[in-house]
């Protein structure tokens, strides 16, 4: 009994401190905030004691192997000192740990070897639901995750004994980083009860327990079981594949326990791992997602274009033709040689031109060569998602609008500027988001048509859908007829960068070339651009984290570019508020960009809009504060895939408006079209000033103040500055 109530309670400490643990974690991801070294080690420390010492303390009444298995779990809780993007790193030091753990300790007696295709069938048995569901990462990674599962499984052989769901529960809780930790703490301990039986076995012990390993941390990327990428995510599908795999391991027991109890010929177990096998392989040719799906690199080159001299051009058509030629040529010349060695590498690159760099397929030791490459100036990870059985429904709406001007819209005076006759004909805006439901009734008719208005470098379509629903709502404020967007008679083209919620250099870069260049449907980027038809104002309501690969200067070239092609790139500051520096990710971040925060109702600051200052004091257009400004951003009513409509808060909602507003500046005034550095001055000097307010680095958390339409069209219209 008192064994009992110990291992119940042992379990659930350690559930509960690794599910802490995770929040924690979750919450400085959310809010901004460095993860610290030590919290891995630490918790996973703590959670030792907190199981080790009672488990000491009445050691006459409860099996010894637990005070071992909780020192363990500390031992191995170290190796989460690792950053969570470096998964490769974490899992070859993981599997030293426990492999120099195996060693340290007594080695049991070799036992029968009859019970071994048994546990094979049974790995293979719990593995599936991992095959099924979720999907490899890169070669090294799989063979890091391998090498680690097999010497957990080897350190398992030194645990035998009575209570071995509860010494499994304690090595998962040292197990994986991040979420990958919540899901071996799922699936691991019930293999205690096929364990048990097999303890005759000490290898067909360790062959179960490796594959039950092999499953969570091979399958589960760490990065990806983070809530930024919704609740229906990998993380999802990672607990499904667990709960999935606790089952399978919970019917092995019990089948093992009444059929095993004398040990079978060796053939039957052979057979059965057979038709186990190959009831997984089929699993995850049909339903499943068979390949590997590693993280990339992004290789940055020192050598970037020089456009400066572009700000004299006075045509802005001109500009922009010569920013595409200039661009494409230094990255044409400056790529040659490494282009040719990775295609004798076989190694599979895309290269870009709006930031001088290429995306490559490779491993840490592809990265540590590129690295080491004269012409290279740094190598990022490029983070990959790996695919998931199921996407999640996009937002739908349930509102209903009547055609009058949304509060957002009257609170800026933009249907003001609509009495006048100006909506922002002639003037096209460019979205990259996660994409936009082109039949929307309020954005059908605004879409500018023909075959290099849409890129979906995901899913390939070639007329706008949105999976999501957050495109479809910032661009509906932007461009949206029935009194929800600003500037109701522009165009609009769009760009899938973000489909998931978590993007990565190359996918968010792909879609600025195209606002730059756009081309046809399967054109390359760098020989079919279309710079006449470029995006003349970008709307960019998202930010590339160091989660994501980015680090500070990562998108500072491509964003220059645009502006100095004339295009006026609007970024959304971000929702870490209220905390000061907490506009810290890019392109908000940057002087070329318009950084834009969100305001409630009564057009203060809301309280999730990230406060400034955000640049490192690199010259570029604009002024040193961030955010520039703030528009509405709370209860903002716009579209939603379906053809319904939805009230959202975010800078993101926010960050449509100003691109809306200048739509209409440049309609109701074509010689300010692409003057990026007087329209910011009359944007700035118009807003209306918002009293109150802490500021952050001498600026105000509200920028200059809430923009008005209105003011900065009759500013436009009549020429002046103030």
């Amino acid at each position: 009994m008192v064994a009992a109530l110990v291992g119940a309670g042992a379990v659930l400490v350690t559930g509960l401190l690794q599910g802490v643990a995770w929040l924690i974690e979750q919450g400085l991801i959310l809010t901004d905030l460095p993860r610290p070294v030590w919290l891995g080690p630490l918790v996973g420390w703590v959670n030792a004691l907190v199981v080790g010492v009672p488990v000491l303390l009445l050691h006459r009444w409860v099996p010894r192997t637990w005070a071992l298995a909780a020192l363990l779990l500390g031992v191995l809780s170290t190796a989460r000192a690792v950053p969570i993007q470096h998964n490769t790193g974490y899992l070859f030091l993981l599997a030293g740990l426990a492999g120099a753990a195996a060693l340290a300790l007594p080695k049991p007696p070799p036992g029968t070897a009859r019970l071994v295709p048994w546990a094979v069938a049974a790995g293979l048995g719990v593995l599936t639901p991992w095959v099924c569901l979720a999907a490899l990462g890169g070669a090294l990674e799989t063979v890091a995750a391998a090498a680690a599962a097999a010497a957990l499984g080897w350190l398992s052989t030194r645990l035998l004994g009575p209570g071995t769901a509860v010494t499994l529960a304690l090595l998962a809780g040292g197990t994986g980083l991040s979420g990958v930790a919540l899901a071996a703490l799922v699936a691991m301990p019930a293999l205690g009860i096929p364990a048990a039986t097999l303890a005759r076995s000490p290898a067909a012990v360790g062959v179960l327990v490796g594959f039950g390993a092999f499953g969570p941390l091979a399958f589960v990327e760490p990065v990806q079981t983070s809530v930024v990428l919704g609740l229906r995510d990998v993380g999802w599908w990672a607990l499904v594949a667990a709960a999935a795999a606790l089952a399978v391991g919970l019917l092995f027991g019990v089948g093992y326990r009444l059929g095993l109890r004398r040990v079978p010929r060796r053939w039957i177990g052979t057979v059965a791992a057979a038709a186990l096998a190959a009831t997984a392989l089929t699993g995850c040719v049909t339903i499943g997602h068979p390949g590997m799906y590693g993280d990339s690199l992004f290789v940055v080159l020192k050598v970037q274009a020089d456009l400066s001299d572009l700000a004299f051009l006075p045509d802005v058509r001109a500009r922009r033709a010569e920013a595409y030629r200039r661009l494409v040529d230094v990255a044409d010349r400056t790529q040659a040689s490494l282009r040719r060695d990775l295609t004798s590498l076989y190694l599979p690159f895309t290269p870009f031109y709006l930031v001088n760099g290429l995306e490559v397929a490779g491993d840490p030791a592809i990265r540590a060569w590129l690295s080491q490459r004269p012409e290279v100036d740094r190598v990022l990870l490029n983070p990959i998602l790996r695919p998931i059985p199921a996407k999640a429904s996009p937002l739908t709406g349930r509102l209903s609008v009547d055609g009058r001007p949304q509060w957002n819209i009257a609170a800026i005076g933009a249907d003001k500027v609509w009495a006048t006759g100006v909506t922002g004909p002639g003037i096209t805006i460019g979205i990259s988001d996660s994409g936009v439901d082109g039949n929307h009734p309020a954005l059908r008719a605004a879409f500018r048509g023909s075959d290099d208005s849409w890129y979906d470098p995901w899913d390939g379509t070639t007329f706008p859908v949105d999976e999501s629903g957050h495109g479809t709502h910032v661009l509906g404020t932007a461009v949206g007829s029935s009194g929800i967007g600003v500037a109701p008679g522009a165009r609009w083209i769009g760009c899938v960068d973000l489909p998931r919620n978590l993007g990565n250099p190359a996918s968010y870069l792909r879609c600025l070339q195209f606002m730059l260049a756009p081309f046809p449907h399967g054109g390359d980027a760098l020989r079919d651009g279309r710079p006449d038809r470029a995006a003349d104002i970008l709307v960019n309501s998202w930010a590339c984290a160091q989660l994501e690969g980015c680090d500070a200067d990562t998108l500072r070239p491509a964003v220059s570019a645009l502006a100095l092609a004339g295009i006026f790139v609007v970024a959304a500051a971000g929702n870490t508020g209220p905390r000061c520096g907490t506009i810290s990710s890019p392109p908000a971040t940057y002087r070329d960009a318009f950084t834009v925060g969100a305001a409630d109702r009564t057009g203060q600051a809301a309280g999730f809009s990230s406060r400034g200052p955000g640049d490192s004091g690199r010259r570029g257009i604009g002024a040193d504060g961030k955010p520039d400004l703030v528009a509405p951003g709370v209860d903002v009513v716009s579209a939603l895939p379906g053809g319904g409509y939805g009230a959202l808060a975010g800078t993101s909602m926010a960050a449509p408006h100003v691109a809306g507003v200048v739509a209409l500046m440049w309609a109701a005034n074509p010689k300010l079209f692409g003057d990026l550095i007087r329209t910011r001055d009359l944007l700035t000097r118009t807003a209306t000033p918002v009293p109150g307010g802490a500021g952050c680095g001498g600026a105000p958390d509200v920028g200059a103040g809430l923009v008005n339409a209105d003011a900065a069209v009759r500013a436009a219209r009549s020429g002046s500055n103030g």
